[in-house]
């Protein structure tokens, strides 16, 4: 975040605005480069060890050509979208590359396999360091634009690099060992094609704000829009975090008392409402100094997003709790459809009130968008009532005081 506003301060709201527009483009497609395969790789390599290199050598070539399609896609389709804006196509062109180096992610599916995941972490945040010594160093040299961008797809090849080391010192099996089968790219595209449309939908719903911000208003309200949304996202972490530690208990608790199991995902709906709403409401009130400080005056029209942005928060850690249960209830075509009406619903938003509210108008629908997917919507299907009963519950205060006693 640090990094970030350095970044968003040196740039101004124009030239950040134009970075942000090609990532967002190129994020809309980057689950071409993945094709909904990770999950499923790392499943399929924790059953059958004995076939390890040919899962890592067939997905290996899988992202490889995903990864070129989304070159593809994603080139065309801006200069379809921003046909003079040569530059904008250059950097969607770079940023897009990117993914072509970030093929070699697979190793971390294997570390995934291994539970080491610890080595992957190693490898990125080695490669976190460089890359931000990089971008201080250019902000202060007063680089342009295009390194900044550049650094980008810098970013996904360090990753690379220090993950191929770190397999090769752990694992002590060369990467020429690794074997490409067909019969096994085509099993992992049959069961990964869901996982495609899914991703797509959640990348959609998470990032097309920007895009169409980019492409109805311009570079420099987009710019403004992406400070205030920096400092929104950045505790999207955290349920993230604290649902990782507490699953393997809900999921146990689940085996031997239904009871028990409900409960504890009452207490995350529980916890997760009442501090998103109370750290959203001091945001809130203290958005505009926040702004000011952090970004400077110039990016002064970013504290009114910020302050209706916040309240997503509400609703995202909601949304991380909804996913754990029907993950562990085997509801994954449930997630798929919430998704992508959530999706569709958010294109919609933006559409209309982009229009009439501008960057503003952003704001406003993601925080409708991310309302429907994460509770409205969950009263529409037999199988999530529950859950919008469990959310609706969670607002008793007097419940929640009992925890203190």
């Amino acid at each position: 975040l640090v990094v970030v506003i350095l970044v968003a301060r040196y740039l101004g709201p124009e030239r950040f605005g134009l970075m942000n527009y090609a990532v967002a483009f190129v994020t809309i497609f980057a689950v071409l480069a993945s094709l909904g395969l990770d999950e499923i790789v790392v499943r399929e390599i924790v059953s059958n060890q004995e076939k390890k290199n040919e899962y890592l050598g067939s997905t290996l070539i899988l992202k490889f050509l995903g990864s070129l399609l989304l070159i593809l896609i994603s080139g065309f389709g801006m200069f379809l979208m921003e046909p003079d804006n040569h530059l904008l196509q250059i950097f969607v062109l770079i940023c897009a590359f990117g993914y072509l180096l970030k093929s070699f992610d697979v190793i971390d599916l294997w570390f995934k396999s291994q539970v080491q995941s610890q080595y992957s972490v190693y490898a990125r945040l080695v490669a976190f360091i460089f890359i931000s010594t990089f971008k201080i160093i250019l902000v202060f040299t007063q680089g342009p634009l295009i390194a900044f961008v550049s650094i980008i797809a810098l970013e996904f090849f360090l990753t690379s690099v220090f993950l191929i080391i770190l397999y090769l010192k752990k694992v002590k099996v060369s990467l020429f060992k690794w074997k490409v089968k067909f019969d096994v790219m085509k099993t992992l595209l049959k069961d990964g094609w869901p996982l495609i449309f899914s991703g797509l939908a959640v990348v959609i719903y998470m990032r097309i704000d920007q895009v169409m911000i980019g492409n109805m208003l311009g570079e420099a309200p987009l710019g403004i829009y992406s400070a205030a949304v920096k400092i929104s996202e950045a505790w999207y972490a955290i349920p993230t975090i604290i649902t990782a530690s507490v699953f393997p208990a809900i999921i146990y608790a689940r085996k031997i008392d239904r009871k028990l199991y409900l409960k504890r995902i009452q207490i995350l709906y529980d916890g997760f409402l009442w501090f998103t709403l109370v750290f959203a409401l001091i945001i809130t009130f203290v958005s505009s100094f926040i702004i000011n400080l952090l970004y400077g005056l110039e990016y002064a029209g970013a504290s009114s997003i910020l302050s209706v942005h916040i309240w997503t928060g509400v609703f995202v850690f909601f949304g991380v709790v909804n996913g754990k249960y029907l993950v562990a209830e085997n509801l994954t075509k449930v997630v798929l459809y919430i998704t992508a009406l959530g999706a569709l619903f958010n294109v919609l938003f933006n559409f209309l009130l982009i229009s009439a509210y501008g960057p503003l108008g952003a704001a406003l629908a993601s925080l409708l968008s991310q309302m429907l997917s994460a509770s409205i919507i969950l009263v529409f299907f037999s199988q999530t009532r529950s859950l919008a009963k469990m959310q609706f519950k969670a607002l008793n205060l007097f419940r929640i005081l009992r925890y203190f006693k």
